[in-house]
């Protein structure tokens, strides 16, 4: 009986480690390059929210800060 019960921090362990995400899954910071990448394009600079929802998309907001087009009057 106390085999079994020595070994569960392991099992558990074990089973809590394959849960774990691998070296090649990070979403968010593939996402965040993306949206940064699109921002610069339009001349502007990504900028955080202040919220961490761990969506990239809600978490920042692109400020422009090239002309907007506009013609002065």
């Amino acid at each position: 009986m106390r085999i079994p019960i020595a070994c569960a921090p392991l099992a558990l362990g074990l089973a809590l480690s394959a849960c774990a995400t691998g070296p090649g899954t990070d979403h968010y910071n593939e996402e965040l390059r993306r949206l940064a990448a699109d921002c610069e394009a339009r001349g502007g600079i990504l900028s955080p929210t202040g919220s961490q929802s761990g969506r990239p998309q809600l978490d920042n907001v692109c400020r422009i800060t090239g002309q907007t087009g506009r013609v002065p009057g």
